[in-house]
């Protein structure tokens, strides 16, 4: 993709496994309405648990909107299911191990840190970008401004 992902910029599909080694499409997951896809540095780090129990503990709320989160990391798929299992967090939690598609949505880190930035990105069904949240410290920033966004576009 040439053009830098931005709110309102159309998100290319790509494919990835899931905690159970399912492939799932982005297509796939938009399916059912629009997804709130999350990237995340490490599954069972501290911050990182923070941040998708929020997700979780918020899984009426964004039911109320017809969305749903959807975790992204560079950990494996068994990394993935032990941190879905551990935590009970009822959502995908996609493997992207080898950072392809951290390279398209421009959450890859360079050396030395996890692979991974934290950042959000609310999707709708038809691949736009609706809303970015980028934050490293502020764990409950990505579901609520991730809500906010979802909400405002209801009212459209």
């Amino acid at each position: 993709m040439s053009e830098r992902l931005d709110v309102g910029v159309k998100v290319d599909d790509f494919e990835l496994r899931d905690e159970t080694g399912t492939p799932r499409t982005l297509t796939e997951l938009l399916a059912d309405g629009p997804i709130v896809l999350f990237f995340y540095p490490a599954a069972l780090s501290a911050g990182c648990t923070a941040e998708a129990c929020h997700f979780r503990d918020l899984a009426a709320e964004f039911a109320a909107v017809g969305a749903r989160p959807v975790g992204v990391s560079g950990d494996s798929v068994e990394r993935q299911q032990e941190f879905a299992g551990k935590h009970g967090l009822g959502m995908p939690l996609l493997s992207d191990a080898d950072g392809t598609v951290r390279e398209l949505f421009g959450v890859k880190r360079g050396f030395n840190l996890a692979p991974t930035k934290r950042a959000t990105f609310v999707i709708a069904q038809d691949r736009t970008i609706l809303e970015i949240v980028r934050s490293e410290l502020r764990m409950n920033t990505h579901a609520d401004r991730a809500l906010d966004a979802l909400r405002a576009a209801r009212q459209k």
